[in-house]
């Protein structure tokens, strides 16, 4: 992903739209006012669920865009890329293609982006790997289920099962990641970990293991045996799916 300091700054006070709708002394219409002052009363009484996605990427985009509408900005932007987990996720580089989306709205996109992905973390990082199935599986629907290009993790796991690490291993294209099994068992033995999980992302949204994949996952299963380390799953993470090797039957 393009860093934000490959761009243009992101510190201004607001984005670089124009404020058609301000009123000749600045102030913001009141009909606008009113609607905010609803929607945030809505999300503040009912939280996420009493907003759809386009109310939510609204208020996401008040303070990026202070006195101009942004329905249109967030249909625009629900429309190119899907739905609000989309937007969040998008490239910066395709994000800042869309007009109206400057310096300040990337800016507070990615900062709900990271929040989410940082939030998610902390509910898996230190915690017994089996009693918190559900909120790793979450963890790894958030930062990797609307990726457009694969992701390779590795989960590494101390002798009680607790998850110590959560790294990345590689980046790849839309249908490829490379991955080293040196290098998996490598740091493994560097973290003192007594076993793994590894974790990737199929963009197309279908989870289905590839022959690479199950060849892969063999290669790395093979090369931590050698030293004692056991490889517990491999995840496969789609658009809204997931499939385990382990469940699946894939581990010979």
């Amino acid at each position: 992903m393009t860093s934000f300091a490959e761009n243009r700054s992101l510190f201004s006070d607001v984005d670089d739209v124009t404020t058609v709708l301000a009123l000749p002394d600045g102030r913001t219409p009141s009909y606008m006012r009113d609607h905010r002052k609803r929607l945030r009363e809505r999300f503040m009484a009912g939280g996420a669920n009493a907003v759809p996605d386009y109310e939510l990427l609204e208020l996401v985009l008040f303070r990026a865009i202070p006195r101009q509408d942004v329905k249109p900005l967030v249909r625009d932007l629900i429309d190119t890329f899907g739905d609000f987990n989309r937007v969040l996720s998008a490239p910066l580089a395709q994000l800042m293609r869309i007009k109206g989306v400057g310096d300040a709205v990337a800016l507070e996109i990615k900062i709900v982006e990271a929040a989410a992905h940082r939030l998610a973390r902390a509910k898996v990082m230190q915690r017994h790997v089996v009693s918190s199935w559900a909120a790793l599986l979450d963890y790894c629907h958030t930062v990797m289920a609307h990726r457009d290009t694969e992701q390779f993790r590795v989960l590494y796991l101390d002798t009680k099962n607790v998850l110590i690490a959560d790294e990345e291993q590689g980046k790849g294209t839309l249908d490829h990641v490379p991955v080293y099994p040196r290098e998996v068992v490598k740091r493994a033995l560097e973290l003192n970990a007594a076993s793994l999980i590894l974790v990737h992302n199929h963009p197309s949204g279908d989870p289905t293991p590839s022959d690479m994949d199950i060849a892969m996952t063999q290669q790395i299963t093979l090369a931590a045996q050698a030293l004692n380390i056991t490889v517990h799953d491999h995840l496969i993470i789609g658009k809204s799916c997931e499939i385990s090797f382990r469940a699946e039957g894939l581990f010979a």
